[in-house]
């Protein structure tokens, strides 16, 4: 049998903010990851798993991203990751990033310009459906509690989040959606990431 490092190598899970902090602000940032690499290494780790460190509100604590190709700025941002990569790859370290396809934060890019009515080129990105303001389209719940339809004002319409109402559904049923994500995750494989945890991915569809 061919041995796959993804499925026998030992795996270090790092949640960013609570791990090091190297600049005395009370926040736990990349550079204080960088500087534990020597330590996670003589643990005979193989691979680094990071919670999601991507630009976001953190409404909920990272897992609803604004921006899949930027690095959240109080981490260190785009510049501290580069070296973090860097430095892992010197003590022959795998990284995997934490990616949540399911949803995005309602400050993405996309979302804003989803909102915007049906004309919108990102409008089929999320899941909207018409309504009447004070009855959803059904009696799905959120995993959080309540329903799982949110009205808009500004689209006059309902949006499906399985979470926070901040955390909109994006529509996989849109084959461009499809390749949007597909984008964001060759963007990372070109930057030299060895793979992702993908969050939530039962709730795809």
């Amino acid at each position: 049998m061919k041995r796959k490092w993804w499925k026998e190598g030992v795996v270090y899970q790092i949640y960013p903010r609570s791990f090091k902090d190297s600049s005395g602000n009370g926040i736990g940032d990349i550079y204080g990851i960088i500087e534990k690499l020597d330590y996670i290494k003589s643990l005979g780790v193989n691979m680094i798993w990071i919670c999601p460190i991507y630009s976001s509100p953190n409404d909920d604590n990272g897992y609803d991203i604004s921006d899949y190709r930027k690095i959240s700025e109080e981490f260190g941002g785009n510049k501290a990751f580069d070296i973090l990569l860097e430095e892992m790859h010197k003590r022959d370290l795998k990284l995997i990033m934490d990616l949540v396809a399911n949803h995005s934060s309602d400050e993405h890019r996309w979302f804003e310009e989803s909102k915007k009515g049906e004309d919108n080129p990102y409008h089929n990105y999320y899941f909207w459906k018409k309504g009447k303001a004070d009855k959803p389209p059904n009696n799905w719940l959120s995993v959080f509690g309540g329903s799982s339809w949110q009205w808009h004002d500004e689209r006059s319409q309902f949006y499906l989040h399985n979470f926070l109402t901040s955390q909109p559904d994006l529509n996989f049923h849109n084959e461009e959606v499809q390749q949007q994500m597909l984008d964001e995750i060759e963007y990372w494989l070109k930057f030299g990431v060895e793979g992702f945890r993908f969050d939530v991915i039962k709730f795809l569809y």
